[in-house]
């Protein structure tokens, strides 16, 4: 017999209202270690880390199709690519000013303030987006699943040994 792929989503509501008394705290919760993560334990990637599982726990709980409907691709893409021009914008303007990449002493010198918001903008708008932002796209990837005839992991049920349909005209050597 055919092995036989089942990507369904089974509705629970003990889950579901965990998840909805949770995850408000633990998105504040990430949130509070990327902002105050250059005074306190915490930054950028453990602040951006939490807010990316409090995702993947809405997914857990609602269904991780509908998630991944929520957040589109466009937004995920969009998140880290922000996150690494933000990241790559910062430490340029430190050469543009006159430092290496990423010298935060420079601000002192031509601006007159502390090099510690160069490190805050950098862990709050840069990385903490890119480490959420690739944490849900890793997610989503694997749900999706791989296996030989799916490459591409779109998930869904399928026969193992059922065709593939395709939309490309097959070409033959005789034309």
């Amino acid at each position: 017999m055919p092995d036989r792929y089942d990507d369904t989503y089974t509705e629970s509501q003990v889950i579901m209202t965990a998840v909805k008394i949770i995850a408000p705290f633990t998105l504040t919760y990430g949130l509070f270690m990327t902002f105050h993560g250059g005074d306190a334990p915490g930054g950028g990637f453990q602040g951006g880390t939490i807010v990316g599982v409090t995702v993947l726990m809405l997914a857990f709980a609602f269904g991780i199709e509908p998630t991944r409907q929520w957040l589109r691709n466009s937004l995920l893409v969009g998140l880290v690519t922000g996150g690494v021009v933000i990241f790559g914008a910062i430490g340029l303007a430190m050469v543009a000013l006159g430092g290496n990449f990423l010298e935060f002493y420079q601000l002192k010198e031509v601006f007159h303030i502390k090099p510690k918001w160069g490190l805050e903008a950098v862990e709050i708008a840069g990385i903490s987006l890119i480490v959420s932002g690739v944490m849900i796209t890793l997610f989503f990837a694997m749900a999706a699943g791989y296996t030989p005839e799916r490459p591409s992991g779109t998930g869904g049920t399928r026969m193992a040994d059922e065709p593939r349909e395709s939309s490309d005209p097959e070409v033959s050597d005789d034309d």
